[in-house]
């Protein structure tokens, strides 16, 4: 090959190689437009549909931060318990006063319910009532309860719900007592009196303000076994409970402002 020929042999592919570039830059470029377009096209669909999801954005966290305040609202004001419109029926035969038995001590606020048995089996509700009334003159101890409840269901109020009774020991001060009353020394309630005992103490949980956790037993207390039926059988105490919280449920309502 002549010096001509190879010069222009090199010529030739310097000007391919300059061609190749140059194929390569502009597919490059285009490349590059192509992206940017998708980009652009990509941007702008992501941005519409925020635009059209913003509205319910918006009002999710609207509807959040009501939840929120709703909350907030209800915590500052405290436990509010279902309130029993109806009362139980109940006789109000209250103790006459005496140190014994009604020491007419102002029962300031009510903290709590203390379930209670008689632990004298077969005797009826007066019949309790009116071993609280003789106290006063026998003077053997100090005992009495607010409530008791029959074994026919029937309800005694021996002491107004402001004044202490001599039922719990050191919860005398800020709590409630129902005694009830029992057929036999299992200490097992009747269904009436059972029914009753649900009753009353949801309508006075509605009446103070007070959660079912705070309905307790006199065993609660002290140790003492009473009432010896729900001391022995837990379960059967826990289903009291769950019961007084369904009346609450079912027939209770929300408290006034």
């Amino acid at each position: 090959m002549t010096r001509e020929e190879r010069r222009r042999k090199e010529a030739y592919m310097a000007r391919k190689r300059r061609r190749r570039r140059k194929r390569n830059i502009q597919i490059i470029k285009r490349v590059a437009v192509l992206g940017v377009g998708l980009f652009l096209i990509v941007f702008g669909i992501t941005r519409v549909f925020r635009q059209e999801k913003a509205p319910d954005e918006v009002q999710a966290k609207k509807v959040a931060s009501d939840v929120s305040q709703k909350e907030k609202e209800k915590e500052d004001k405290g436990f509010q318990q279902k309130v029993i419109a109806q009362a139980p029926d109940y006789q109000v035969e209250l103790l006459t006063p005496n140190p014994y038995s009604r020491p007419q001590t102002a029962l300031e606020e009510v903290k709590g319910i203390v379930v209670h048995y008689t632990a004298n089996p077969g005797t009826t509700a007066k019949q309790n009532r009116s071993y609280f009334e003789s106290l006063k003159d026998t003077q053997k101890t100090k005992a009495s309860s607010h409530f008791v409840v029959g074994i026919e269901g029937e309800i005694v109020q021996c002491i107004p719900s402001t004044e202490i009774s001599y039922a719990s020991n050191d919860r005398n001060v800020d709590t409630l007592s129902i005694e009830c009353c029992h057929k036999d020394e299992t200490g097992q309630f009747t269904q009436e009196t059972y029914d009753s005992l649900v009753e009353l103490t949801a309508w006075l949980c509605g009446k103070f303000n007070l959660p079912v956790d705070e309905v307790i037993r006199h065993y609660d207390v002290t140790g003492k076994e009473c009432p010896i039926y729900y001391v022995k059988n837990e379960d059967s105490w826990d289903r009291f409970k769950k019961d007084v919280q369904k009346y609450l449920d079912t027939y209770g309502t929300e408290p006034e402002e």
